[in-house]
């Protein structure tokens, strides 16, 4: 039924808190679990505060500039960013793991400038702990600290497909694509 708009209906019985009143009278330095998950990232952080293996996930979360979410929020409503970083973040919780490639469509769609930072910053921990990361993104924040450029063009569907540019960034001031001479406008700005 997806040509239908959602209908949201709340229930009587709980009222939208998700539980009953037995699990809901349940409480934790005086918050119910749906007072808990009702809480976005950024205020789950400061209430676990003393628990440093739930707080270790939360600020990965925010490191990725997920702060916003509330710890309840239902998979559904992610957008395909957000359900990437928040696989990313899955990854980087774990104690161990093998050297591993990480492909990455679009992975700042929807952010703010500053999240497109923190994001970086995640990218950075994950190549300089061995892992490979391939972004395919268009912006130029991104772009400029990538290792190696792979631009295909010269246009976009059937007239691209091909190499215009492969190289550093700072090499991109001599490519002849799109994205190079975006590019390269921008490290000018940048310095």
């Amino acid at each position: 039924m997806s040509f239908l708009p959602d209908v949201r209906v709340t229930c009587e019985a709980c009222g939208g808190a998700r539980f009953n009143a037995d699990t809901l009278s349940v409480k934790l330095r005086g918050k119910s679990v749906g007072e808990v998950l009702a809480m976005n990232v950024d205020e789950a952080l400061e209430f676990y505060a003393a628990h440093p293996s739930i707080q270790r996930c939360l600020k990965l979360l925010q490191d990725v500039g997920l702060g916003y979410l509330t710890l309840g929020q239902q998979s559904p409503t992610l957008s395909g960013g957000e359900a990437q970083r928040i696989k990313l973040v899955s990854e980087l919780s774990k104690s161990s793991f093998p050297k591993t490639l990480y492909v990455l469509d679009e992975p700042t769609v929807g952010l703010h400038m500053a999240d497109v930072e923190k994001l970086i910053h995640v990218l950075h921990r994950l190549v300089d702990a061995g892992h490979t990361v391939l972004v395919i993104e268009h912006n130029l924040e991104v772009i400029a600290e990538a290792d190696w450029i792979i631009d295909l063009g010269p246009e976009g569907g059937d007239g691209g497909g091909r190499v215009v540019f492969q190289g550093p960034p700072e090499k991109a001031r001599s490519g002849r694509g799109h994205t190079c001479k975006a590019l390269a406008e921008f490290l000018g700005r940048r310095g």
